[in-house]
């Protein structure tokens, strides 16, 4: 089961718990009955019938306890595959930031039936194992479907939060700036001097909101930008590392093995191109 991308489960039904995935994906848990609490490393939290609760990767989650009567269903998704069909990136950095400070999520009755409507489909999908060549794509755009709807539950809040909340307003300045330049600038020391900041300022606000440094934050959206141009088999490296404005093809090869894991050859050929 850890080895699996993208599973659709029931503590009853399955035998397992939500917090055995904790290590290994990001957790969404529909609480059917009776409650969990647990921690996030700065306050308690608790949650019962009909709420909704995340649990992602990169947070701290400890303390964990169910009631004798707990049940939900809880969907588990690998951090790679969430990055790879993440759909629209500014609101997955304004949802992560929302679900740090709110990890459990009551949902009201038409937010409840979103989220039982798309589990509902991952179990359709994940029912079809090795009857169907595309099964990964399909959950994969059921998972699309699955954010845009959270996305939509959690938008009066991440108003909310936008507009009270000084860092929160700092931390999203700085995304739309790095989602403007990020091709060609990936210091920090440039973002803080478009916000009138010291570098070590704008590291500061982004722990303080998302747990990420700034640099961190540079490089997920970077990414993005050298997959994309990496998929596209009519570039040539040299041409990536101009466009991007890496001073040599060297330094680009370094720098993509850092973010993405292996060498830009080596990723054009394990994707067949």
């Amino acid at each position: 089961m850890h080895n699996e991308e993208c599973l659709i489960l029931n503590n009853e039904r399955d035998g397992c718990l939500p917090s055995d995935f904790i290590a290994s994906h990001h957790v969404h848990l529909l609480v059917r009955r009776g409650e969990v609490r647990f921690s996030d490393g700065k306050q308690d939290h608790r949650a019962a019938k009909g709420d909704l609760v995340i649990w992602q990767m990169s947070n701290s989650v400890g303390k964990v306890e169910y009631s004798d009567d707990f049940e939900c269903d809880f969907l588990v998704v690998a951090p790679q595959f969430l990055v790879h069909f993440n759909p629209e990136m500014v609101w997955a950095a304004r949802g992560y930031v929302f679900i740090r400070l709110n990890p459990a999520f009551h949902l009201d009755e038409d937010g409840r039936k979103l989220v039982e409507e798309d589990f509902r489909l991952f179990r359709q999908r994940q029912s079809q194992e090795g009857g169907n060549p595309f099964r990964r794509e399909l959950l994969g755009r059921v998972l699309q479907m699955f954010l845009y709807d959270l996305w939509h539950i959690y938008s009066d809040g991440v108003d909310s939060m936008e507009a009270t909340d000084n860092a929160a307003q700092l931390f999203f300045r700085f995304l739309t700036l790095v989602q403007a330049d990020v091709v060609a600038e990936r210091s920090v020391a440039h973002y803080a001097d478009r916000l009138y900041i010291t570098p070590k300022y704008l590291s500061q606000v982004c722990r303080s909101v998302t747990g990420l440094s700034a640099m961190q934050w540079i490089e997920y959206y970077a990414s993005f930008e050298l997959v994309s141009r990496l998929d596209d088999g009519s570039r040539t490296l040299a041409d990536i590392a101009d466009e991007m404005d890496f001073s040599s093809i060297q330094f680009f090869s370094r720098y993509v093995k850092k973010i993405i894991g292996m060498a830009p050859s080596d990723y054009r050929r394990s994707k067949g191109l």
